[in-house]
């Protein structure tokens, strides 16, 4: 494998693994939004977005 092969993997491992971490994070933080809204509406505090629908 030539040094030019072995930047051009690397760099797209690199990127590929970096784009994952990206995802992993956005879908991990989602969870725990969902999770904090649900415990919110749980003790009764409401959106406000919900108030001018009723």
């Amino acid at each position: 494998m030539s040094a030019h092969a072995l930047y051009v993997t690397a760099a797209y491992a690199a990127s590929i693994a970096g784009l994952a971490g990206l995802i992993g994070w956005i879908l991990l933080d989602g969870r725990a939004r969902r999770r904090e809204l649900a415990e919110l509406e749980a003790s009764g505090i409401r959106r406000r977005s919900d108030r001018s629908a009723s």
